[in-house]
């Protein structure tokens, strides 16, 4: 029997070699070299689909699609420089997963604005991507010696004066003349204020049903005074590093005494002022015990510094925030009264065409209503006049029928925070403070 000759192993057939083939008859031919890009992708050869898709984006660099599938390609080779060229460009087309190796990168390459860009538009896509060490980075800069320092901060608190007044604000006409004479007064005539035993500056604690106001409220008051005012936002004394959120805190009182007589503004105070024996972690009774220093602690120097502070959830305030010298003074802002409502709503409706709507009746027809609401209930009824106006071409004023129907679909809000008030009212209420809730739920079941 002859012997079986083995035939010799044929050449392997490069799958992509039409692909190839094509290519090198028309160069030109984008769409075809990004497919070819795509292919050898796809098949891991990351390698050959650079070199395919960076010879694509240099004859069209505006082709979105390329430049996302180049910046795939070096960023799986690790090709830092290559992958933040190919993606800054189309950075809005970018999914997270690319934001992020787009951050880390530029991050590498010391591009902090480009790092920063990207990691910004992440977070805006998807906040549960947060990164630690992209964070660190983008905090920390490299001097020459090699040492890292952090950059100054930006300015954590809003300096922009309030426009309005009480004017502005419908109703609560009796919150209005206290906070005259605890607020406003002492900070306009403090001699006066002085010759009684009285100093300007201390604490005020508006507390209260969302949208009944008290933001609002606050800085009408600070609009009635010629003082300084510096109005908080609480992300921004916040800081996820050990001690930076006290150290934040500290700056902005700090700012407050030097440009004193100062208005201190904080909204949702509860947020860093929350009760201790609720707080299970060190860094938020730090915080807690931060704010107790600067408003009444042996180093507080805050003559002429008024605190005045917003929430809506008072019991959640640690209490010694509410002794003397801190929160003092603590103000029920109630959802209006009839007189109240129909103010609001007058409000809310002076630069809308109106028909002959008896606005008195809508207020007793509005119980319970919170300023936001009857803000809302204006912009259902004029939706519905809005509404006629587009099918006939021709404006047509806000009537009672609007307000009637509207009523049909908007309730207030305030109902389930009078509900929760009740409970402590009942039950947590030794001390009188939530005296004046009990007389508003008493005249109002």
């Amino acid at each position: 029997m002859a012997d079986r000759v083995t035939p010799p192993n044929p050449r392997p057939v490069d799958p992509f070699g039409a692909l190839r083939e094509a290519v090198a008859m028309t160069p030109t031919n984008v769409p075809l070299r990004v497919a070819l890009g795509r292919a050898l992708f796809d098949a891991g050869r990351h390698n050959d689909a650079l070199i395919e898709l960076k010879a694509a984006v240099l004859q069209s660099p505006t082709r979105e699609d390329a430049r996302l599938l180049l910046g795939d390609a070096a960023a799986a080779l690790g090709r830092d420089a290559d992958a933040v060229d190919a993606w800054l460009p189309v950075l809005d087309q970018l999914d997270p997963a690319q934001l992020h190796d787009l951050a880390e990168a530029a991050l590498k390459l010391g591009r902090r604005a480009d790092g920063k860009a990207a990691y910004d538009r992440l977070l805006a896509l998807d906040p549960s991507m947060r990164d630690l060490g992209i964070e660190r980075s983008l905090r920390f800069q490299v001097v020459p010696g090699g040492d890292e320092v952090e950059p100054d901060p930006e300015p954590p608190v809003s300096h922009a004066r309030p426009t309005i007044t009480f004017a502005d604000v419908g109703g609560l006409e009796s919150l209005k003349d206290r906070l005259r004479m605890d607020i406003i007064l002492p900070l306009q005539k403090p001699d006066l204020f002085r010759a009684y035993g009285k100093k300007p500056g201390g604490g005020v604690l508006l507390y209260g049903p969302p949208g009944c106001g008290k933001t609002h409220l606050a800085r009408a008051a600070a609009g009635e005074c010629d003082v300084h005012f510096e109005a908080v936002e609480i992300q921004t004394v916040l800081d996820m590093y050990l001690g930076e959120s006290e150290k934040r805190l500290h700056r902005i009182f700090e700012e407050a005494r030097d440009k004193a007589p100062t208005i201190l503004f904080f909204d949702e105070v509860e947020a860093i002022g929350a009760a201790r024996h609720q707080l299970k972690q060190g860094p938020g009774r730090r915080m807690v015990n931060q704010l107790l220093a600067e408003m009444d602690g042996v180093n507080a120097q805050n003559a002429s510094v008024l605190v005045l502070g917003a929430t809506n959830a008072p019991w959640d305030v640690d209490p010694a925030l509410r002794r003397p010298g801190r929160f003092d003074r603590v103000i029920f802002v109630p959802p209006p009264d009839p007189v109240g409502r129909e103010a609001i709503l007058t409000l809310a409706l002076r630069e809308r065409p109106v028909g002959d709507v008896d606005l008195a009746l809508i207020a007793r027809r509005t119980p319970k209503f919170s300023g936001a609401d009857l803000r809302h209930l204006v912009e259902v009824a004029s939706e519905r006049a809005l509404s006629d106006a587009l099918k006939t071409g021709n404006i047509r004023p806000i009537t009672l029928a609007d307000f009637v129907n509207a009523l049909e679909r908007v309730r207030p809000t305030t109902v389930e925070w009078l509900e929760t008030a009740r409970r402590y009212v009942t039950y947590a209420n030794q001390a009188g403070l939530y005296d004046d809730v009990q007389r508003y739920l008493a005249a109002n079941p």
